[in-house]
């Protein structure tokens, strides 16, 4: 007979309400991307094991399954490696939490943990040139309530650069229009920063707020006053795209969505001289490293330093003299260790 203690789905639960979100405070976002991965592998499990999967045990969670799981991914669901890695790390983040609470299964689950992740290329970063960006901003229609929302929803999202469950969880509490104008934004791990704000989309918030009546709670909401979704706030950015596509036809070949905005930022930011370490306290990113993916995918700041190479390499004349550039020691060292 089945020990209650052996039960998978009782260290389900206990994993996602102790762990994930009193112990770690993960985001409602991780915690849903989390529950979606384990849903699958349980559900995944239960189907090779033929049993239900309320009937699941301990003894079922084994490395067979991990890498049958990985591969079904994979070859039926399509998944890219990327995304199979990151059902990997859900999987990883549970049996870790079994370890602590279970160690006489501790070689079983020892053994998943050795699943490694599939390496992948970096995927060139979408982002959105300046004179795009304004071209979608220009479509909202500011005369009705619906359009003032767009707009602000829009340039707050290029402004910061904030993920879009950043800003649809702002209150008008968060806000801050008059002087000095900025907003406070929670991102992952309940961490705050405070973002800057034009004068453009101050005065936009204000008038959203004056708009809608709203003095308190959430800031962006849909048609019947309940909160927008993410879906919600990418069909918004969809149709307002199509529409902006009739004069920059570019737009039909790229799929923006608010995470692009987001990437857009970084980009305008590099282009603007701004130093990666400053990009990355704005965005709220853990390390530099990911800040860095920006300049590797800025075609114009290449063509830029490609301009530059090719002057300083001498290769085009230049009126009068020039001086001689000549290396610091501590570059020398530098390509040395190369």
């Amino acid at each position: 007979m089945r020990r209650e203690k052996d039960g998978v789905l009782r260290n389900v639960e206990s994993y996602f309400r102790d762990h994930l979100q009193r112990a770690r405070g993960a985001s409602p976002h991780t915690v849903r991307a989390y529950g979606h991965a384990l849903r699958l592998f349980l559900l995944f499990v239960a189907q090779r094991e033929r049993r239900p999967i309320a009937r699941l045990e301990l003894d079922d969670i084994r490395v067979e399954a991990v890498l049958a799981f990985l591969d079904h991914l994979e070859s039926s669901r399509s998944n890219t490696p990327a995304t199979r890695n990151c059902r990997l790390a859900a999987v990883h983040g549970f049996v870790e939490h079994l370890l602590r609470s279970d160690v006489t299964r501790a070689g079983q689950y020892e053994r998943i943990l050795a699943v490694r992740s599939k390496r992948t290329r970096a995927r060139v970063i979408a982002y959105l040139e300046a004179e795009q960006v304004r071209a979608i901003l220009a479509e909202p229609d500011r005369r009705t309530p619906a359009g003032v929302r767009d707009y602000a929803l829009l340039l707050l999202l290029f402004n910061t650069g904030a993920r879009i469950a950043e800003v649809l969880a702002l209150t008008v509490e968060d806000l801050r229009v008059g002087g000095p104008r900025q907003v406070r934004v929670r991102g992952k791990g309940n961490k705050e920063r405070i973002c800057p704000l034009w004068p453009e989309t101050a005065a936009a918030l204000r008038a959203l707020l004056r708009r809608a009546g709203l003095h308190e709670g959430l800031l962006f909401r849909n048609a019947r006053g309940s909160v927008l979704s993410r879906d919600g706030a990418a069909y918004v950015l969809d149709r307002h795209t199509k529409s902006a596509a009739a004069r920059f036809p570019e737009l039909r070949r790229c799929r923006v969505t608010p995470h692009v905005l987001r990437h857009s930022c970084a980009v305008a930011l590099l282009q603007a001289g701004v130093d990666p370490t400053v990009i990355r306290d704005y965005l709220g990113h853990a390390s530099v490293a990911t800040t860095n993916r920006y300049i590797t995918s800025n075609t114009a700041m290449k063509r830029d330093a490609l301009a530059a190479f090719w002057k300083r390499a001498g290769l085009t004349s230049t009126a009068g003299a020039r001086t001689r550039w000549r290396p610091k020691p501590g570059l020398l060292d530098f390509l040395s260790s190369l």
